[in-house]
C-alpha cells in the first residue's frame, strides 16, 4: 500500500491550529512564537513531513531545482560531469534532477517534457546519438527556461555551450601514433553525425593529412559506442584483412572491444599492433596493456556548465539580456603501454 504523503493540513489538524500558522512556522515567520515553531517542527518530523519544493519555488518566484539530461548515467565521464555540476549548484541552493536518454531521442523528448512540467529553473543537456532535429529543445527556449548544452552539442541552437576540443585531442593522439612510424591507422568510433565523433574524426584526419597520408584510404568503422560493437567489428575485420599497424578507437569502451578481439586472435599489443582509446575511463590504466587515451577533464566540464547555467538563471531573474557563451576545454593526451613498443 502506498502511504499518503503528509501535508501541512495534516500537521495543522494534529496540532489543532490553522494551516497558515503551520506554514509560517515552518518558514520561520517572525510573528510566530518560538514555542509554536518548535512544536510544529517536532510534529513535522514525527509525521515525516517533506516540503513540496516545486510549490515552494512557485511561492518564492524562484525555482530551486535544475534538470540534467545525459545519454547514460553509468559512464564514468557523465558521472564525473554530474559531480562537477553539483559542486556548483548545491552550494547555490539548487537540487539536481538527473534523467538519462539512453541514446534515444524519444526518451530525451520525454525527459524534457517531465522537466518542463516540474518547472525546473534551468536545464543542462548532452544530446543523444539519435538527436538531429532540435525542435524539442526549441520548446525549452519557448518556455523561457535557461538551457545549456555540454559535451554533445549542436551549433544549430543559440544557447550557451561547453565542449571539449575533441579535434585537438584526437589530433594529438593520432600524431603520437604516427611518430611511432605507423602509416596505417584504422579508425573506430561512433556516428559522425554526432558532434564529438565528427570532431574526433576531423582531428585524426588532420594529423594524417599533415603526414602525407590519404585519410580516405584508411579503414573507418562507425557503430554503437560499445565494447560488443567494436569486438564484432575486429573479429570480422581479421577474418578478411591482414593485421593493421594501429587502431584508434574514439571511445575507451570500443578500445576494450578491439583489445579483446586482438588478444583472442593471439596478437600482442603493442608488439604486433598499437591500440589507443579516448576519454580515460577508470579501467584504461587497469587493463593489460594499460591503454593510451585522452583525458577530457569531466569534472571541470561539469563546473563550467553549471556556472553558465547559474549566470543565465540570474540574468533571467534580473530581466536583463544575456550573451550566450561557448566554452571550450582542452583535453590531455595520456600515453600508456598500448602504444609503446618495447
Amino acid at each position: 500500500m502506498i502511504r499518503k504523503q503528509t501535508t501541512i493540513q495534516d500537521i495543522a489538524q494534529h496540532l489543532n491550529i490553522t494551516a497558515s500558522t503551520v506554514s509560517r512556522a515552518l518558514n520561520d515567520h517572525p510573528k510566530i512564537k518560538k514555542s509554536t515553531k518548535e512544536l510544529v517542527q517536532q510534529t513535522a518530523k514525527k509525521l515525516n513531513y517533506q516540503p513540496n519544493s516545486i510549490a515552494a519555488s512557485l511561492r518564492k518566484g524562484r525555482a530551486t531545482t535544475v534538470g540534467m539530461i545525459v545519454p547514460r548515467i553509468n559512464r564514468h565521464f557523465f558521472s564525473n560531469v554530474i559531480t562537477g555540476v553539483e559542486s556548483v549548484l548545491n552550494p547555490a541552493g539548487f537540487n539536481l534532477i538527473i534523467c538519462q536518454s539512453e541514446e534515444s531521442i524519444e526518451k530525451e523528448k520525454e525527459n524534457l517534457k517531465t522537466l518542463i512540467a516540474n518547472r525546473v529553473g534551468g536545464i543542462l543537456i548532452s544530446i543523444s546519438i539519435e538527436t538531429k532535429n532540435l525542435k524539442h529543445l526549441e520548446k525549452v527556449i519557448a518556455h523561457q527556461i535557461p538551457l545549456v548544452m555540454f559535451d554533445r552539442i549542436s551549433d544549430k541552437l543559440d544557447v550557451s555551450k561547453v565542449e571539449n576540443d575533441d579535434v585537438s585531442g584526437s589530433y594529438d593522439l593520432t600524431k603520437h601514433i604516427l611518430e611511432k612510424g605507423v602509416k596505417e591507422i584504422v579508425w573506430v568510433g561512433g556516428p559522425r553525425s554526432s558532434s564529438i565523433y565528427k570532431n574526433r574524426y576531423n582531428g585524426y584526419k588532420k594529423a594524417l593529412n599533415e603526414a602525407g597520408i590519404d585519410h580516405e584510404k584508411q579503414v573507418c568503422f562507425e557503430g554503437p559506442i560499445t565494447l560488443d560493437s567494436a569486438l564484432d567489428f575486429i573479429r570480422l575485420y581479421l577474418k578478411k584483412n591482414k593485421l593493421p599497424e594501429a587502431i584508434f578507437a574514439a571511445s575507451d569502451y570500443m578500445a576494450m572491444g578491439i583489445i579483446q578481439g586482438l588478444q583472442e586472435a593471439g596478437h600482442k599489443i603493442p608488439d604486433d599492433i598499437l591500440v589507443a582509446g579516448y576519454s580515460n575511463e577508470p579501467f584504461a590504466e587497469l587493463i593489460s596493456p594499460k591503454l593510451t587515451t585522452v583525458d577530457q577533464f569531466s569534472e571541470e566540464m561539469g563546473r563550467a556548465t553549471a556556472q553558465l547555467l547559474l549566470d543565465e538563471m540570474e540574468t533571467k531573474n534580473a530581466n536583463t539580456t544575456h550573451n550566450h557563451i561557448k566554452t571550450t576545454l582542452k583535453p590531455k593526451l595520456i600515453i600508456r603501454e598500448s602504444t609503446q613498443k618495447k
